[in-house]
């Protein structure tokens, strides 16, 4: 079918038209923030790397379980306002209400900043008591006072630039959360380790660079705003009632992602958390896609379900689980076919963590293959489902991680972190299916997973027949080209070539989408 075909038949179907125009328009905002996941993670990938290299297996894990409260701690403060800013921000703007979502910021933006200053408070006094009496290590009172300081500006970032998101526009997150502040931490930190400042060093440059980026995130979010003239009219039981359930959902979620990390500071020493540490960013870092594709899908959640498009959320929901999978298949594939030589770029002791890597790479990959299940139910206003489901996965991890940690070690944490991933995941594609009528499957995913099979058969015999840096570039050009390669020969789908023709020059995608 030609180019023209295509564009004619948009013209004469406005129901095409616009599920043309949700699926280009969460491609491109998916493609800014693919570059912005991208640099991101390569930045705390570097940090880790630089951390290692330089400072040892122990910074790293010190660094790492500051990290882990910072995130656990952000939660906390933000109160759920994350995905209810970016909710109510869409719905507002669909109800043409600007009255209302200048409340809406205000409120979110004003809770979460003062919660976020008491919280970081609270860090700094209780730092010498739980590093020496829970932790029982005193090297971490640095990480947890330095957290402590930067978590109102992380939370105020985090909120601003989730309000922005509300305006499917996917430019401020990119430019500013993933861009902007990751590129300033890793310069700030390199500049800390090469002035022999260590440790204190690389968490006055987290500090830095999250103040940095509030600022930055305030601009852009005043710019989105413009000038509101409406009085502002808060309707806090909307918000609360939607921000409370999705924040414990939310916070059950991180917790699933830390807990891990925080568990192990307690059994294990810091030098076992630093190759964890090193083994999660590894296959995190593989299956980047996801937080990206899952910020540009959110807000058309949103949208489409309040103005009741049913086949077109479908439609976009199918094309983001499509994306995430193959997206995501090469690089999770490389940590299992070539996690020994990976692991070596750190430093021979963080080949330990060979297992851990293998296991972790499993459980993400279910997890990339089932999209964004957890995100239909709460965008589409269903967060005590999300809540549920995040709960039960929390617990799981927890007590499988309190089983497995004293036995097995960081590997037994892996496990319980996979099991637990995948048992959840499966969980919310049954109930999206039961509430929705949706699932995220086609026969592109099934292409993927046999491109992918053989790309994982190319690696590891590539890693079985060579070895060290060797062994990664020509393993890492074979799964890559291997798995581009069959997919191709395979086929793509509909909606994968209306993207890869608006990526034209010259092409465009339908007129009057958002960008």
């Amino acid at each position: 079918m030609t180019d023209a075909t295509d564009d004619l038949q948009l013209a004469d179907d406005p129901e095409a038209d616009e599920g043309a125009r949700e699926v280009l328009g969460m491609a491109r905002g998916g493609a800014l923030n693919l570059v912005g996941a991208l640099f991101s993670q390569i930045a705390f990938f570097l940090i880790t790397v630089l951390l290692a290299r330089v400072l040892g297996r122990a910074q790293v894990g010190l660094y790492a379980q500051g990290f882990a409260f910072l995130s656990l701690l952000g939660l906390l403060s933000l109160s759920g306002f994350r995905a209810g800013l970016t909710r109510f921000v869409a719905v507002h703007l669909a109800d043409d209400d600007p009255a209302a979502l200048r409340g809406t910021v205000r409120l979110g933006l004003g809770l979460s900043a003062g919660g976020a200053a008491v919280l970081g408070a609270a860090l700094w006094l209780a730092a010498p008591w739980l590093s020496h009496h829970f932790f029982s290590d005193p090297h971490l009172v640095t990480p947890f006072r330095y957290v402590g300081a930067t978590l109102p500006a992380s939370v105020f970032a985090d909120a601003a630039l989730s309000a922005t998101q509300g305006y499917r526009t996917m430019k401020p997150y990119a430019y500013v959360g993933l861009l902007f502040e990751p590129g300033l931490r890793i310069s700030l930190t390199a500049l800390a380790l090469w002035t022999n400042h260590g440790l204190r060093g690389a968490m006055i440059a987290l500090t830095v660079s999250n103040y940095a980026g509030a600022l930055a995130a305030a601009v852009a979010l005043r710019r989105l705003m413009g000038r509101i003239t409406e009085h502002p009219r808060y309707e806090p039981r909307e918000l609360f009632g939607f921000s409370a359930v999705s924040w414990l959902a939310s916070l059950a979620s991180t917790g699933l992602i830390w807990a891990d990390t925080i568990i192990l500071g307690v059994y294990r020493s810091s030098a076992e958390v630093g190759v964890y540490q090193v083994a999660t960013r590894l296959v995190m870092l593989a299956a980047f896609v996801m937080v990206p594709v899952n910020a540009a899908f959110a807000p058309r959640i949103a949208d489409l379900h309040r103005r009741a498009r049913t086949d077109n959320l479908r439609r976009t929901y199918a094309a983001a689980t499509g994306w995430i999978l193959r997206l995501s298949l090469p690089g999770t594939i490389a940590c299992i076919a070539l996690r020994h030589q990976l692991l070596e770029l750190f430093g021979r002791r963080f080949v330990a963590g060979a297992t851990v890597t293998l296991v972790l790479a499993l459980g993400k990959l279910v997890d990339s293959a089932t999209g964004p299940c957890g995100l239909m139910l709460n965008m589409s206003g269903r967060p005590v489902l999300s809540l549920v489901d995040n709960v039960g996965a929390l617990v799981i991890n927890v007590v499988l991680n309190l089983m497995l940690i004293p036995h097995f070690g960081i590997t037994g944490s892996a496990y319980a972190w996979a099991i637990s991933l995948t048992l959840v995941n499966v969980v919310r594609v049954v109930q999206v299916g039961f509430v929705l009528d949706m699932y995220p499957f086609d026969f592109g995913e099934a292409k993927a997973f046999v491109a992918g099979g053989i790309a994982l058969l190319a690696g590891l015999i590539v890693a079985h027949k060579t070895h060290g840096l060797v062994a990664l570039a020509v393993g890492g050009l074979a799964v890559g080209l291997m798995y581009i390669g069959v997919l191709s020969l395979l086929g793509i789908g509909a909606d994968d070539q209306l993207v890869l023709q608006s990526l034209r020059p010259g092409r465009g995608a339908p007129a009057g989408d958002r960008p």
